[in-house]
């Protein structure tokens, strides 16, 4: 069942949540490690499950988990065991859903919204890499390689229960192609893919978004397809590009338009969640249904897309 279809037939746009890791860092976490925000599933999981609650209480119909980076190859060259790292990628899951459901239970909760999803965030190899790959994508492995990679995470947030598979700022097509063969593997599974791109045309590798879309549009488990973590300046015309290549719905959760410097592993500039409202306003008239927010983004910008969306 496409969840994502059953809930755009009731409701004009879904509302995702904002950035999960640097709102960590915001709370006092220390996330500069290879592990990013997964380093909290296994020190602090409750400020974890606390974030997707504010989130929830600011307008968010989708949380995603908090495995973008939660690999097993990854865990293990922490030191954990594939087992350990096994039960963590889907503690990420649970964690989710008892937020989601803690938030759900309170009936003043409910109005004029669906009862929120839970997304098992599958970041790019890139991200494993943790050296900035994921905005360039030219780590050069093969489809079958790339599903190889990918399986182990896939196969255990669907056996923890996701809703739907979040799978997020994918630099390349090839790693796309590889995802898309990979959901045919499980049965019943759907996934939205959403591109990081580096300007108004091309994601991360020089592809255009255009392209992607039409490769991707008849691939019958990929639920939407879409742009996370790009500067803002640059979503309108990608929806535009997208929605002229495919018939999917769109989704797009940009980062707040601050720039990420990979070397210093710093942010500079300037956002405003005001301001962040008033885009997505124009991304849903540009044609996107599934909006929220990437990094730097906050529960504060949630709850200026749902100002407009809820109504």
């Amino acid at each position: 069942m496409n969840i994502i279809e059953n809930i755009l037939k009731e409701f004009n746009v879904a509302i995702l949540d904002g950035a999960l890791a640097t709102e960590l860092e915001n709370r006092g976490c220390n996330i500069n490690d290879s592990l990013w925000s997964a380093k909290i599933l296994a020190e602090n999981p409750d400020i974890i499950e606390k974030v997707h609650y504010d989130y929830f209480k600011a307008g968010a119909d989708i949380a995603i988990t908090s495995s973008y980076q939660a690999t097993i190859d990854g865990f293990l060259k922490k030191g954990y065991s594939e087992t350990t790292a096994i039960m963590l990628i889907k503690r990420s899951v649970e964690i989710a859903k008892e937020s989601r459901d803690k938030f759900w239970s309170n009936p003043s909760n409910r109005s004029n919204r669906p009862k929120p999803l839970v997304a098992g965030s599958i970041g790019p190899y890139g991200a494993y890499l943790a050296d900035g790959s994921e905005y360039k994508g030219n780590y050069k492995l093969t489809e079958r390689e790339l599903m190889d990679f990918h399986r182990p995470r896939m196969k255990a947030l669907i056996e923890a229960g996701a809703d739907i598979l979040a799978c997020e700022t994918i630099p390349c097509l090839t790693e796309a192609k590889a995802i898309v063969k990979l959901l045919n593997e499980f049965e019943g599974v759907y996934a939205w893919i959403s591109f990081s791109c580096k300007n108004e045309h091309e994601i991360s590798d020089g592809t255009l978004i255009s392209k992607c879309g039409k490769e991707l549009d008849n691939a019958s488990k990929v639920a939407a397809i879409g742009i996370n973590c790009t500067a803002p300046r640059y979503i309108e015309a990608l929806i535009t590009d997208i929605k002229n290549s495919s018939k999917k719905p769109i989704v797009v959760y940009p980062n707040s338009g601050e720039e990420y410097e990979v070397e210093t592993k710093c942010w500079h500039g300037y956002s405003s969640s005001e301001a962040y409202g008033l885009s997505s306003k124009a991304w849903y008239k540009a044609g996107a249904r599934l909006i929220g927010g990437c990094c730097r983004t906050t529960p504060e910008d949630i709850k200026a897309i749902a100002a407009w969306a809820r109504k």
